[in-house]
């Protein structure tokens, strides 16, 4: 028997519970894991707490990410002891999840642990800050570079936007951080944010085309703030979008991609091609300033998921959260 996060269907919704499994309730897989360490990621968040129906089979497990060492596996990539780590693939939504002490899945959507990096330091990662490796990758890959002008990064003391700031301040990037919480104003430029806008100047309806500002941008919060980061952004400027944290709405124009050339380009993390995964794991090993990483990220126990998730969407959480499973 084992320990793990549970979430079953109820007739009002769903119930979420610590209890005990065993082996045998886990779902078919070529590999097990013994789960060392997971987090909490907006998406985890909604699930745990049933403000979005993120879990679609139920019960389930919840948890998107975990790392630790596989515990059997008759796949020929893997072996017992080889440390691994594991993002999306609908694990936490239709598949059992890494909020457990022991994970089964296919051995094609695991990933060896990056070199330089424990487990835990990839969960500090997380898909969020995967997702923002990501997103980097999409600016850069359409040509855009820090002697261009500045890059916004919305949602900016979250998951994404935490590691977003630290990434684009290492490779030389003028950062602008948009933020609903003044007082993290210090914590952001402890990042490498060099502006620090307040939300409200973004979030509210806007007109077509605004001042151009920023030549790139990365966003996870859709809906208007993403439509005036849009309207805002230079001439030939790309904008990567991750998120829906204000809403999947995208009350825009077409004024900022037939008048300015922007870009809008998506950016999924969920079923991304796995040489994708490898080299975004290979640049956060790289690129990401550890001893940073270190300082956004908190570590929580078992027992504190529950509570935890329900403080990630109410705005009391900050960085990245990792969970010690065992």
């Amino acid at each position: 028997m084992f320990k793990a996060i549970r979430v079953d269907k109820t007739e009002t919704g769903q119930a979420v519970s610590a209890v005990e499994i065993s082996d045998a309730e886990l779902m078919e897989g070529d590999v097990t894991v013994r789960v060392t360490h997971s987090t909490l990621n907006y998406k985890d968040a909604l699930a745990l707490t049933g403000r979005a129906p993120i879990i679609r089979k139920f019960p389930l497990i919840p948890g998107i990410d975990f790392a630790g060492v596989v515990e059997n596996s008759t796949n020929s990539a893997f072996k017992t002891g080889d440390a691994v780590l594991l993002n999306g693939w609908g694990v936490g939504e239709t598949h059992m999840g890494g909020l457990a002490q022991k994970a089964r899945v296919k051995g094609d959507w695991l990933l060896p642990l990056p070199r330089g990096l424990s487990t835990a330091q990839t969960m500090a990662i997380g898909t969020a800050g995967y997702t923002a490796m990501l997103c980097v990758m999409a600016l850069e890959g359409y040509g855009l570079s820090p002697d261009m002008g500045p890059v916004v990064v919305t949602g900016a003391a979250g998951g994404v936007g935490s590691v977003a700031i630290l990434l684009l301040a290492k490779l030389g990037w003028h950062v602008v951080a948009v933020t609903g919480r003044p007082e993290e104003e210090a914590y952001l430029k402890s990042l490498g944010a060099r502006e620090i806008l307040p939300r409200q100047e973004l979030s509210a309806p806007g007109r077509p085309l605004g001042k151009e500002r920023w030549i790139g941008g990365i966003d996870s919060v859709g809906s208007h703030t993403l439509a005036n980061v849009l309207a805002q952004t230079k001439y030939s400027g790309a904008v990567a979008a991750c998120g829906l944290a204000q809403g999947m709405d995208l009350p825009a124009s077409v004024a900022p991609f037939i008048l300015r050339g922007v870009a809008l380009l998506g950016v999924d993390s969920v079923m991304c091609p796995k040489a994708r995964r490898v080299e975004a794991w290979a640049r956060l090993a790289r690129d990401l300033d550890l001893a940073k990483l270190d300082e956004l990220a908190r570590e929580i126990s078992f027992d504190e998921i529950i509570p935890t998730a329900r403080d990630l969407l109410e705005g009391k959480v900050r960085g990245r959260v990792v969970v010690k499973i065992d």
